[in-house]
């Protein structure tokens, strides 16, 4: 299973490092790097529906559930 917000559809990125030694010698040592989201694992009680839900969720979507609602959130995204 991907590493992907079911509330807001994040996943991860590929960024490069930039250190200053690169700038000043036009050479990239570094490579890029995974940027992973930040997600957690959470279970939660839904009272309208009246049974316990587990999703994976990134910071910002739990900021998101917590100003609409979590019913409201979990219904838009097509998760309930």
């Amino acid at each position: 299973m991907a590493r992907t917000c079911d509330i807001t559809g994040k996943k991860s990125q590929v960024g490069g490092g930039y250190s200053n030694r690169t700038r000043a010698t036009k050479f990239n040592p570094t490579g890029s790097r995974r940027r992973q989201v930040n997600l957690q694992r959470k279970t939660l009680f839904i009272p309208e529906l009246g049974k316990k839900i587990t999703i994976n969720v990134s910071a910002k979507g739990l900021k998101t559930m917590k100003k609409r609602g979590a019913y409201q959130t979990l219904k838009a995204a097509g998760l309930v």
